[in-house]
């Protein structure tokens, strides 16, 4: 199958997942692609094929080779994130793409335009798929789902490139944190594994942020407005300056790199309840501990300046730095490095200003560094994939697994 008719049959699918659900998959609508994707591995001959109880889908390729080779994995999350809406996705179309702003919705004046956003220019003349203005686009991670069938599908079809055993697992919830909290590593069985799940073509990433979660509560007290004087206790006016306590320069649209932040995800509130939620992110753990700590210190200061309970605060860790782990097999790095060189493409070796399953499953006992899945500006109306860097990363799958099998030949 073309890969962009497969990737435009993926988006297709409405699979938002949602914060704040203890179930996995958190949405059911997540289960109707699971299902789909399950009966496409039988269909292009995958072995061991298999759905469990909570949406994870995996697979295996067996080895084609007469001599022991690690057993080495893909991956990739098939939910979009809540962040914007997912229903109903319209993909248009560019066919050899001129560089210029592309109307995206003309009657809403949403324009995607390079001036804004210059990876535009990476992809000129090639083919683009974009939103119609009005969702998310879904090419994070469909993209990733699409180029682990594909190169799957092509592995079958062309069993002249030698491979040793391949595993393959697609997962919910990953835009919720949640994607490799029931991730069975010993079922799966791999060695190492790669997350297909980064942007732009090259990108070879092993290292994550450091991350945490925190809930604020502020509690308060409602009084007549007329007679309020000395009596009312608005927590809408207290965690507004609670946001204002943090330093300024230290928020996601200030900072890059290694740069770490603290960023607020959602607020809603009313004058006696107020609930805060936000996440805090670095690469150097020393420093994510120090931030956590300054967190807390914040809270503990606006109880005092507000009286006891005033603040209820909920924190916990996310996942942690994958390189810590990674750095000890850099092998995996050195495998998908060369792998994108032979096929001509760039490396661009990196930490990844974001988390995918793979952190997590590294600390699971399954290293897990992230290859380009070739989308752009995720998680919002502006996002957009071309066919041919889908084709790329299709084929750097195959690549990885062929030099695999070559590099362990006696």
């Amino acid at each position: 199958m073309d890969v962009l008719e497969r990737f435009l049959r993926y988006v297709s699918y409405h699979t938002t997942s949602e914060f704040g659900v203890k179930q996995i998959p958190s949405t059911e609508r997540q289960w109707v692609l699971a299902r789909d994707l399950e009966k496409e591995l039988r269909e292009i001959g995958m072995h061991d094929v298999s759905i469990d109880d909570h949406g994870y889908v995996m697979g295996t390729l067996p080895s084609n080779v007469d001599h022991e080779v690690p057993t080495i994995g893909f991956v990739a999350h098939y939910d979009t994130s809540p962040d914007f809406s997912g229903e109903n996705v319209k993909p248009q179309i560019w066919e050899n793409y001129d560089g210029k702003e592309i109307i995206l919705n003309a009657a809403e004046n949403i324009v995607l335009s390079p001036d804004e956003f210059p990876d535009l220019l990476f992809y000129k003349g090639q083919t683009l798929i974009t939103t119609d203005g009005t969702t998310l686009l879904g090419a994070d991670d469909k993209a990733g789902v699409t180029e682990i069938v594909s190169a799957m599908e092509y592995l079958i079809a062309h069993p002249e490139i030698k491979h040793g055993t391949i595993k393959v697992g697609f997962t919910p919830d990953e835009e919720v944190g949640r994607g490799a909290d029931l991730f069975d590593v010993k079922k799966f069985g791999a060695e190492w594994a790669y997350t297909m799940d980064g942007s732009k073509v090259g990108e070879l990433e092993y290292e994550s942020f450091n991350a945490a979660y925190a809930k604020l509560t502020f509690h308060g007290k409602m009084v007549h407005p007329g007679y309020a004087k000395g009596k009312m206790k608005n927590t809408m006016t207290i965690a507004g300056k609670f946001t204002t306590a943090l330093p300024e320069n230290e928020v996601p649209e200030k900072t890059s790199g290694r740069d770490g932040f603290y960023h607020l995800t959602s607020m809603e509130g009313e004058v006696e309840k107020t609930v805060l939620q936000y996440i805090i992110r670095d690469f150097d753990k020393g420093i994510f501990e120090n931030r956590k700590e300054h967190f807390k210190a914040v809270v503990d200061q606006f109880n005092e300046t507000y009286g006891a309970g005033t603040v209820e605060l909920e924190m916990f860790d996310q996942y942690y730095n994958m390189g810590d782990v990674v750095k000890d097999v850099f092998h995996t790095i050195d495998i998908a490095k060369e792998a994108m060189e032979e096929l001509n493409i760039e490396p661009i070796i990196k930490g990844i200003r974001g988390g995918t399953d793979g952190a997590r499953l590294s600390f699971m006992g399954l290293p897990c560094p992230n290859i380009f899945a070739g989308g752009h500006n995720f998680h919002g109306r502006y996002e957009f994939v071309a066919k041919e860097a889908i084709e790329k990363a299709t084929m750097v799958i195959c690549k990885v697994a062929e030099l695999t099998a070559e590099k362990y030949k006696k």
